[in-house]
């Protein structure tokens, strides 16, 4: 069923998965062995979720073989850490192998209490469903603090969910507002075609050379295990310190790889800093990343005033027809990044067989 698919009316189904990121395909690899129906909504044109809309240069910080959906190593790249477009054909290639029911491009708009189901809406027709997994990510909800006279500045304003390349801002003034790997790559790569100033709350933390997005997930499973055993280990270096990739090694070697602290206020032209002095500014690229993408489940009044669902593993506590995987922390240690999704998506699908098996034998 991958492709454009045609208007629906209605259609049923055991499962349906929102969403065909990283998190949506593993959740789909474990689907695969139960014996229920299940398809997989998403809502862009081809595969690759957010990755379709990664800046073009964008590089993983982990090999290959660290940045691997279940069952299917990723293919290594012949450049060092995968690009962006390694992962589109990856999971492009993933889909293929294990003949994923994905439905594209199919907008979810609300998922609504039915009679004995859940009922998932979209502007492709309405999907009753015995169970919903949500699996869609934060991309589609780019987070901008609001900052004193935002509203004022007349210049260009992007987030980095919407930034491509460097040529837009060539010989302009340019405030990178952001201390993650987003920003670090971004600036290492305007500052070479504008005058660039990196703005981030706290001083950047900077990983030593030699360590990649495999020695983080180490350190951050490390972290997790001493948390869940009562324990204060603090390893160094965690999932968003900034990795060393050539192109931020390449900044720092020209000198621009340096920040400075927040500014006082926005202009019409520019900016103040809190000494007071006043910054021309053409635009700010804003890397200061996403909030969790629920819209759709807010029918089902269980969204909480910070923005999260209420949990039990994956499992939502007051829809107990609703898992959510890979969106973050609070869904599964990890559960954000490639590789860590799997080990959420498996017990997920495991609670899921179990539901449905219950509900079976007592049918």
């Amino acid at each position: 069923m991958n492709g454009h698919t045609a208007l629906v009316e209605r259609q049923e189904f055991d499962i349906v998965v929102i969403g065909a990121g990283q998190a949506g395909l593993a959740v789909s690899y474990y689907l695969r062995r139960t014996p229920w129906s299940w398809t997989v909504l998403d809502g862009e044109v081809g595969p690759g979720a957010a990755w379709r809309h990664g800046w073009d240069s964008l590089r993983l910080f982990s090999p290959a073989q660290w940045s691997s959906l279940p069952g299917w190593p990723m293919p290594a790249s012949t450049e060092g850490t995968p690009t962006r477009d390694d992962v589109l054909d990856y999971f492009a290639a993933y889909e293929a192998r294990y003949t994923l029911p994905i439905q594209r491009p199919v907008r979810v708009q609300a998922v609504r209490h039915g009679d004995g189901a859940l009922l998932v809406e979209s502007d492709r027709g309405h999907y009753r469903t015995r169970v919903v997994v949500s699996a869609t990510g934060t991309w589609s909800t780019p987070y901008i603090p609001r900052y004193p006279g935002h509203e004022l500045f007349q210049g260009i304003q992007i987030h980095s969910a919407a930034y491509h390349t460097p040529d837009l801002f060539a010989g302009q003034r340019v405030l990178i507002v952001g201390g993650g790997n987003s920003g670090a790559q971004i600036l290492a790569e305007v500052s070479q075609v504008a005058q660039t100033t990196w703005v981030t709350p706290e001083p950047p933390h900077f990983l030593p050379d030699d360590v990649d997005g495999r020695v983080l997930f180490e350190r951050a499973t490390e972290r997790f295990r001493s948390m869940q055993e009562g324990q204060l280990i603090e390893p160094a270096g965690g999932l968003g310190d900034i990795v060393m990739v050539p192109s931020v090694k390449e900044a720092r070697a020209r000198g621009v790889l340096h920040s400075v602290r927040l500014f006082r206020t926005f202009t019409p032209d520019g900016v103040i800093w809190p000494d007071g002095r006043a910054m021309q500014v053409d635009a700010v690229i804003w890397c200061t990343g996403f909030r969790w993408a629920l819209d759709h489940l807010a029918p089902l009044s269980i969204i909480e005033a910070d923005g999260q669902i209420a949990v039990s593993g994956t499992r939502a506590v007051r829809e107990p027809r609703l898992w959510l995987v890979g969106y973050g922390e609070w869904t599964g240690f990890a559960s954000a990044t490639i590789l860590g999704v799997g080990r959420t998506a498996r017990a997920t699908v495991a609670e899921i067989d179990a539901l449905l098996q219950a509900g079976h034998d007592h049918a």
